[in-house]
């Protein structure tokens, strides 16, 4: 169902499926419906939490090709952890924690995909830097260049969660506006690729794909409700 449904999204705008990387969320799913994902096809699993993320990777050690992506919020004292255990880190949030990223993965002899978390909407719930006025961006690209310069990271791109709205088009505004402060950085920092948007979640995904989604992160959408 959401293949058939990425699938409309990417033709509805002249894009192509492949192009979609599809991240399924396991956060609160035992590790049989893990499983049952990973013998499905699933290759990209997201977690939120380090604690909750660790068994199950040990887990399913043993299924090859797969990537783990951390996607919630990552407190600076648990960096470490997060290096050892995932291939990807889409929330990074701040100078400190992407310094501390860097450090352990430089002990790890790792170079570490990342994507940088951007609050476009301005909630104070959200996490992620201020990107929901152009007049911040300026301030933003400053904040980001020591970033691309740390040794160990690899900035693939943007990250993003809007508010959560009942009607998916109510999104649209707020991708187009993660899209937009990539188009910016692009000018600001031609060297770097900032290829990836990481937008989209179970409710608003297709809305995602078609203002440029090249991640989407969905979870109840494939598992059903989260169980745990």
């Amino acid at each position: 169902m959401v293949r058939e449904q990425v699938l409309s999204a990417t033709n509805s705008v002249g894009r192509k499926s492949e192009d979609i990387r599809l991240i399924v969320v396991t956060k609160g799913q035992p590790y049989e419906k893990v499983m049952e994902v990973i013998e499905a096809g699933a290759k990209f699993l997201g977690e939120n939490y380090v604690e909750e993320a660790i068994p199950k990777i040990a887990e399913t050690g043993e299924a090859s090709g797969i990537e783990w992506h951390m996607i919630g919020h990552v407190q600076s004292r648990k960096a470490r952890k997060v290096c050892e255990q995932f291939d990807w880190v889409q929330s990074v949030d701040s100078l400190r924690l992407a310094h501390r990223l860097n450090r352990f993965a430089k002990e790890l002899e790792i170079k570490l995909p990342i994507l940088l978390e951007c609050n476009v909407s301005g909630e104070e719930s959200k996490f992620g830097w201020r990107a929901w006025s152009e007049l911040e961006w300026e301030q933003l690209a400053g904040e980001f260049a020591p970033i691309l310069e740390l040794e160990n990271l690899s900035v693939h791109g943007l990250m993003t969660m809007p508010p959560f709205f009942a009607n998916p088009e109510n999104s649209r505004p707020f991708f187009i506006r993660l899209r937009n402060l990539r188009e910016y950085l692009k000018l600001q920092f031609p060297g770097f690729g900032w290829k990836e948007l990481s937008m989209g979640m179970s409710a608003d995904f297709m809305v995602a794909i078609q203002e440029g989604a090249t991640i989407i992160r969905v979870g109840t959408a494939i598992l059903g409700e989260r169980k745990i």
